[in-house]
Parts: C-alpha cells; sequence; structure tokens
C-alpha cells in the first residue's frame, strides 16, 4: 500500500506540473497574441499617421537617398506622386537646392542617430523653392539603415519673415520714427528715428514698456480723455501732441496711430519743433503784415473820408453789416475779418471818379453812370498789387456781380463769384438803398430787405439774405450812424 501511496504521489506531481506547464504554455499564447495584438494596432497607428500627417514623411536610404515610401504631404509640398518617386533617388530629381543641406542631415544622424528642427531648401516639381524644418531618425529596414524624414512646410513664414525683414529696413530708413505696440500698449518694435526722437541710444531701453513713459501728465491727460477714446472708436487719429526726451525736455511731435488686426497698433512720430518754430515766425510775419495792412487801409478810408465823406460812412456801414452776416453764417474768423477790410474799401476805386458825379443830387446821365461802375474795375487795379491774406481786390472787384449774370463789370455769375463778394453784395444794397443819397431821401431797412428777399436766388445768394434778414428781424440789428 505504501508503495502504491507513492505512486500516486508522484502521479500527482506529474500531473500538476503538467498543468503548470500547460497553464505557461497558454499564457504565453495569450501573451503573444497579446504582442501580436499591439504590434498590428502600433503598425495601423504608425500608417496612419503616416498617411493623413499634413507635413511631408518620407523613407529613403541612408547611403544614397533613394525613396522607398512617401505620403500625400511629400507629394502636395514638392508636387512628386508615388509612382514618379518610388525607387528615385533625391539626387536624381535635384530635391535639395543646396546639396549641403543633404550633408549635414546624414552627418548628423550617422552622429546621433537623430537630427531635429534642421532648415533645408528644396526644389519642388515646378521648380518651384520651398522652405522646410526637418526632423529624423535613422531606422533598419532588413538590415539596412533608411531615414525616417518628417519635414514641415515653412514657406509661408520664410517669406513672411523676409517681407517683415524688408519692412522693417524700410522703417529703420524712414525719416519718421515708427513703432509697434502690443494690447497692452507696449512697445515691441521701434525703428532707429523712433528712438532718436525721444533722445534714446538702444532700442532695448524701450522695448517691453508703455508709451506712457514717453509723456508728463498733461499730455497723458490728453491722451485718457480725448485721443485714445476717439482712436478706440474710429481705429485711427492723428495730430499734434506734446512728448518727452529721455532727459526730461518736452517737444511738439506729429502723432498718428492705426490699430493692427490682433489688438495692437502702429505708431508714427515726427518731431516738429522746426515747424512749430516756423510757423511762429510765420504768424509773426503775418501780424505785422496785417499791421501794416490796417494801416494801409485805414489811409485809404481817411483818402475817400476827405474827399468824400459820404462814401466813407457808407463803407464803414457796409463793413459792418458784412461782418456780421459772415458771422451769422459761421463762416471761419480769418473769413470774417477779411470781408470786415473789404468792406472797409469796396468804393476806393471811387477815388478816381469826379466828385461832382459822386455828389450829384440829380439823376445821372448814361456817360456819368459809366463812369460809376467803373470804380469796381478801378478798385481791383488799385489794391491787386497789395500784399494781403485776403483776396480783398478780387472781392472789391466782384462786389457788384450778380448770381444771375447780370451784374458789373464782367457778368460773373453763380459760383463764379467769392462767397466775400456775395456778402458783399447784398450787405451794400441793404446800406445803399435804407440809407440817404445825394438825390433821394433814406427808402428804409423794410424795402431794402424786401428788395433781397424778392431777388434771393437771382440776384442775391439765398444763405446770404437768409443770414441777413434774420439779422434785422430776429436779432434787432441795426446799422451804424456815422
Amino acid at each position: 500500500m505504501k508503495d502504491q501511496f507513492r505512486t500516486n504521489q508522484e502521479l500527482l506531481k506529474e500531473i500538476s506540473a503538467l498543468k503548470q506547464e500547460i497553464q505557461e504554455l497558454e499564457q504565453s499564447e495569450s501573451e503573444r497574441k497579446r504582442v501580436q495584438k499591439e504590434l498590428t494596432r502600433s503598425e495601423e497607428k504608425f500608417r496612419k499617421a503616416f498617411y493623413t500627417s499634413p507635413d511631408s514623411v518620407n523613407i529613403n536610404r541612408l547611403e544614397d537617398g533613394m525613396y522607398i515610401s512617401i505620403n500625400p504631404g511629400f507629394t502636395r509640398i514638392l508636387g512628386y506622386t508615388e509612382e514618379e518617386i518610388i525607387g528615385k533617388t533625391s539626387i536624381e530629381y535635384n530635391i535639395w537646392d543646396n546639396i549641403e543641406d543633404r550633408q549635414r542631415l546624414v552627418a548628423g544622424l550617422k552622429k546621433d542617430g537623430t537630427v531635429s528642427n534642421l532648415e533645408a531648401v528644396f526644389r519642388a516639381k515646378g521648380g518651384d523653392i520651398r522652405y522646410g524644418l526637418m526632423s529624423a531618425s535613422v531606422i533598419n529596414l532588413e538590415g539596412v539603415p533608411h531615414i525616417l524624414n518628417i519635414t514641415r512646410d515653412i514657406t509661408d513664414r520664410k517669406r513672411a519673415d523676409a517681407e517683415l525683414r524688408q519692412q522693417s529696413d524700410a522703417m529703420n530708413a524712414a525719416i519718421d520714427g515708427m513703432a509697434i505696440l502690443n494690447e497692452e500698449g507696449e512697445y515691441v518694435y521701434l525703428n532707429k528715428a523712433h528712438i532718436m526722437v525721444y533722445g534714446y541710444e538702444r532700442a532695448e531701453e524701450l522695448i517691453g514698456k508703455s508709451w506712457r513713459v514717453l509723456y508728463d501728465s498733461d499730455s497723458l491727460q490728453h491722451f485718457d480723455q480725448e485721443i485714445m477714446p476717439e482712436f478706440s472708436r474710429k481705429g485711427y487719429w492723428s495730430g499734434d501732441v506734446v512728448g518727452m526726451k529721455k532727459d526730461g525736455t518736452k517737444f511738439p511731435q506729429s502723432v498718428s496711430l492705426t490699430a493692427m488686426a490682433h489688438g495692437g497698433l502702429i505708431c508714427v512720430v515726427r518731431d516738429i519743433t522746426d515747424r512749430k518754430r516756423a510757423e511762429e515766425h510765420l504768424q509773426e510775419t503775418f501780424q505785422n503784415l496785417r499791421k501794416s495792412l490796417g494801416v494801409t487801409i485805414q489811409v485809404m478810408v481817411s483818402a475817400i473820408e476827405v474827399r468824400d465823406p459820404y462814401t466813407a460812412g457808407h463803407q464803414i456801414r457796409v463793413a459792418d453789416l458784412a461782418r456780421a452776416i459772415a458771422t451769422e453764417m459761421g463762416l471761419p474768423q480769418e473769413k470774417i475779418e477779411g470781408i470786415r477790410m473789404a468792406g472797409s474799401i469796396h468804393d476806393i476805386g471811387k477815388l478816381s471818379i469826379p466828385a461832382e458825379i459822386l455828389s450829384k443830387p440829380t439823376k445821372l446821365s448814361d456817360i456819368e453812370f459809366s463812369l460809376i461802375k467803373e470804380h469796381a474795375r478801378k478798385g481791383y487795379e488799385m489794391l491787386k498789387d497789395v500784399e494781403s491774406p485776403w483776396p480783398l481786390a478780387e472781392i472789391v472787384y466782384q462786389h457788384h456781380e450778380r448770381m444771375d449774370g447780370s451784374g458789373y463789370p464782367r457778368n460773373l455769375k453763380g459760383d463764379e463769384i467769392l462767397m466775400e463778394a456775395r456778402i458783399m453784395a447784398v450787405a451794400d444794397v441793404v446800406e445803399a438803398m435804407a440809407s440817404h443819397r445825394p438825390y433821394r431821401a433814406g427808402l428804409g431797412i423794410g424795402a431794402a430787405l424786401e428788395e433781397i428777399e424778392k431777388n434771393r436766388g437771382v440776384f442775391y445768394d439765398e444763405s446770404v439774405v437768409d443770414a441777413c434778414v434774420k439779422l434785422f428781424r430776429e436779432k434787432g440789428f441795426q446799422l451804424q450812424e456815422t
């Protein structure tokens, strides 16, 4: 029995060992299937990545560059199809614009087994130059070393960089200061002129800093309250402000701001110190000229007054009414001043007319009236060479012209007549009718206003008539007494 028991024990051991072996074999088969499944999945993942990548992916022999596989990205970038390229080398197709790029790639792979971010220049099928950024590694296929090469097309970026460099060169060559600021108002680029305008030596002194460091509190308040709100609404702004140099010196500058799509802005500045000085000098010269002209005109008025007191009084009243009409119409102050000046001498040409005709108490003959009509032309001849910021001579020349061309001496019509002369024409008629003449009593302001209203748009400019009527009927304007 004892021997039999040992035999059973041995049999149990053998069975147990056999079961363990079977389990191990089952586990081995399961692992094999798992590995096979993982391998299949990896291959599928590689195949999917290979063929769907937007980048150029290819496998070629390390030594001679013969292609054994390419993806659609390769075709899209370089133009060659699988049928054209497989079995051929990159040398045969002259794909490398500079063969030294391939030599650098191969040297790096032989040394380290991998290469990352290597820039190279390629020649596509049609001869177009393409720029690529390569990452590659060595793989062994049936014992032969091959290159797995992934190349990203960076042609657009390189061309954009080249264009930006050209723009940068152009900006640096520009006379005006030019800068680019980010959304936070910090400098990201400044050209040389921009740096120099503010008295700095290097761009690094301002890069990353806010534009606000270049202005004092008063200018910043102007920016915050007026300039930037308008810039935000319109996307651009230009005008004159006061800047501040590195040493604290303040200076006048012309500034132009333009919004960029990404939220930053382009700033163009110019130091206008010289221009401001020139403007001040010009203004000083202008004021001196105005004073001299005022004295000259006063002398002319005095000469007329001595010869014909009536004409002098008429001119003063016409000048006053013409100034009031121009003001009511909202004309610029400088133009209003010119109208007043012209009004005070608009009949200066009557100095050439015999005094007995001017003061004749009876109706003028045709010859006498034709002499009177010559005063506009005579006045122009007297004033045409007088230096003036206003067209005084032309206003005097035109003040008897009418909108329909029926006036004198040149029968001008409509827009051919200066606005200043249109105003002078209405003021002249109203004053002449309302005031006394040597040959008749004044007809009164009512009759004068009826005359210009009746011929509104025919003889007289509509807007001028409207302003004149409003002055008398709504604002209580009265002609001066002299």
